[in-house]
């Protein structure tokens, strides 16, 4: 007897990554979901179709969300992502020290352009990984740049998704009950 499997792709939308679904045959009650990189790979029984196909694979997503690597990663890990960002978004630009900071309150994020240095608000660990990508871009950046000048939004902005992760971290201030303001989240400039 042969099991028939099939493959999609749902593109990252606001609130989740790329997820991947696989659809087995030999699967009859249970699913599953993984990391992939950057991606999430659910498993799923074929015979689920429409509202209950979403709805199962919404809650895998969901579940494996709550579970983000960057929850348990360290300094090592953090500075890690920086370079590899670094090196595919600002032709290598390196920073001295990357880490986690439990003291940043009126900031997800700070650059000192003299030392080098960059430390990231802790409240961001549980924020889905392409927004962590975007803080560090933005931070990196100011290697470059320090001020929010044209040419600094030039660098930032190579990042694709920093637009998205900017209104990402405004609803997530708010959900913190910080004042937007107080969050140090930058906007494109206006033209």
């Amino acid at each position: 007897m042969a099991h028939s499997s099939s493959t999609t792709v749902e593109p990252p939308r606001f609130d989740r990554p790329e997820v991947e679904v696989r659809a087995s045959a030999k699967r009859k009650k249970t699913g599953t979901a993984h990391w992939s990189g950057s991606r999430i790979v659910v498993q799923i029984p074929a015979r689920l179709k429409g509202k209950e196909r979403v709805r199962f694979v919404d809650e895998l997503v969901e579940r494996l969300l709550t579970q983000r690597p960057q929850n348990s990663s360290g300094d090592a890990e953090l500075e890690e992502r920086a370079r590899v960002l670094a090196e595919s978004y600002l032709d290598g630009v390196e920073a001295a020290s990357v880490r986690w900071v439990a003291n940043q309150h009126r900031r997800w994020a700070s650059c000192s352009p003299a030392s080098r240095e960059i430390r990231v608000s802790s409240r961001l660990r549980q924020c889905p990984q392409w927004v962590i990508d975007a803080v560090l871009v933005h931070e990196l950046a100011h290697l470059i740049e320090a001020d929010h000048s044209p040419a600094f939004y030039d660098l930032a902005n190579r990042l694709p998704r920093q637009h998205e992760s900017a209104l990402f971290l405004d609803g997530f201030a708010l959900g913190l009950g910080l004042r937007i303001e107080d969050a140090d989240v930058d906007v494109d400039p206006v033209d």
